[in-house]
């Protein structure tokens, strides 16, 4: 066995030991059983609801007809529901029969500028507006999986609400891919300031993405789980010439080139990748409109993943120097901005160690790891965790025997969710939520939040 092997399995041990402990505080007031046979009754239903979203996926912010049918949905349920909350954020609300706990649950809604490539015969064939244009429009990040699992979960939880000691608060968000050019936050950002987390207040919120993985399984870990995203935009000024005579103008495309080498070989040379990972990537280079005519400006833009908040720091302060020196090198100036996408997401620790045998009981014996390693894919469920302790999750969805190092990844046009593993995402919501509301009292009432 190895040292990382050793270390992992230590540490997967002790987080199952400390969870165990923590849920075995009370006897459960609804067994696995029922749980398992009421996800079961609601599962067609889910799997409808999933490809009905996924015939008709709406961009960020212009989640109109999708917050419709989940507003329709948790209306017909008896829950408290508010609309329009962070412009088309759906909150839902199910009191059970007395009082406890509150506990939140959260699903993004939004597709992505994508052209479906499929095959499916629910794929999608829809556009919209991005940027400007019309643009194909597609769910090829999951988000219609996870709608379609926090719906059947808020059908099984709300009828057991008799058997509820708590409250139970279902967040369905629009905009997670991050903030529609013009507009100045997020769809998380936004809901929390339209009062998504208020009356009631959430003590803990849960969340779940589906990603590349072995169907069914659950990987997580404590603390820095998925990386904190900037937005780079570079923006160079130059004079322009003739291709022909070079000298004559001061070359942005040239500029350019000695940009991006230099910032991969800043991220490369100037951060140790065994205490933080670091990504840098310049991903869009606009310039020019002819091929003899060397322009006066060169667009770049780009994202920077970081678990360091200090580090993530030192670097965007070296990298914007570096830029204003390579650009006076050619004589060009140069303007260097950055915009945060997403946040570190941070699962607290006592929640990470609580919410492991929970994971286990909706998954199964080996099915759940909670010391996986961390990512550098982002996700805006962080500003929940700014506000209150939570802990975010993935979950495995690789078609059945297919390697998940080989299946198609989010974002991409084939990526496709095995609908097998709904019923576990299913599960998993409806067993945190009772087994949270079920967990005794502490001398505070709440749950303590780690500072990071």
């Amino acid at each position: 066995m190895s040292i990382h092997q050793l270390i992992t399995g230590t540490a997967l041990a002790l987080v199952l030991s400390a969870g165990a402990a923590q849920a075995q505080a009370v006897d459960p007031v609804v067994e696995r059983a029922a749980v398992a046979a009421a996800v079961e009754a609601v599962l067609p239903e889910v799997v409808d609801w999933r490809r009905d979203f996924h015939r008709h996926p709406e961009l960020g912010f212009a989640e109109t007809r999708t917050a419709a049918v989940i507003a329709a949905h948790l209306e017909s349920l008896g829950l408290e529901v508010r609309t329009g909350v962070g412009r088309t954020g759906v909150v839902g609300i199910l009191r059970g029969a007395r009082p406890g706990h509150t506990v939140a649950l959260r699903a993004d809604m939004d597709a992505l500028p994508v052209l479906e490539a499929t095959g499916l015969a629910f794929a999608s064939t829809d556009t919209g507006q991005y940027m400007g244009q019309t643009v194909p429009v597609a769910h090829a990040c999951g988000h219609d999986a996870h709608m379609a699992m926090l719906m059947g979960a808020a059908e099984v939880l709300a009828g057991m609400k008799a058997q509820i000691a708590g409250t139970v608060v279902f967040i369905f968000q629009p905009a997670e891919e991050g903030a529609p050019p013009g507009e100045p936050m997020g769809g998380a950002a936004l809901m929390i300031a339209e009062g998504a987390l208020a009356d009631p207040k959430p003590e803990a919120i849960f969340g779940l993405h589906v990603v590349p993985g072995r169907p069914g399984t659950i990987f997580y870990k404590p603390e820095g789980f998925m990386a904190a995203s900037d937005r780079i935009d570079i923006s160079l000024h130059g004079k322009q010439t003739h291709g022909a005579w070079p000298w004559r103008g001061i070359d942005v495309i040239a500029v350019a080139g000695q940009v991006v080498e230099t910032l991969n070989t800043l991220t490369a040379r100037t951060v140790d990748p065994t205490t933080t990972p670091t990504v840098l990537t310049i991903a869009t280079i606009n310039a020019g409109v002819r091929y003899n005519i060397i322009p006066d400006e060169a667009v770049l833009s780009g994202t920077l993943r970081t678990f360091n908040i200090a580090q993530r720091d030192a670097l965007v302060a070296r990298a914007s120097a570096a830029v204003g020196h390579v650009a006076e090198a050619y004589g060009a100036t140069a303007e260097f901005a950055v915009k945060q996408n997403a946040a570190l997401v941070y699962n607290d620790p006592d929640l990470s160690a609580w919410i492991a045998p929970v994971l286990v009981e909706a998954a199964g014996e080996g099915q759940v790891n909670p010391a996986s390693p961390p990512t550098t894919v982002a996700e805006d469920f962080s500003y929940f965790q700014h506000e209150i302790p939570g802990v975010f999750w993935h979950l495995g969805a690789s078609p059945d025997g297919v390697d998940p190092a080989t299946s198609a990844p989010n974002h991409s046009p084939q990526f496709d969710v095995n609908e097998k593993v709904l019923s576990v995402g299913v599960r998993a919501h409806v067993l945190t939520a009772l087994r949270f509301l079920e967990r005794q009292p502490s001398r505070s009432n709440t749950v303590v939040m780690t500072r990071w």
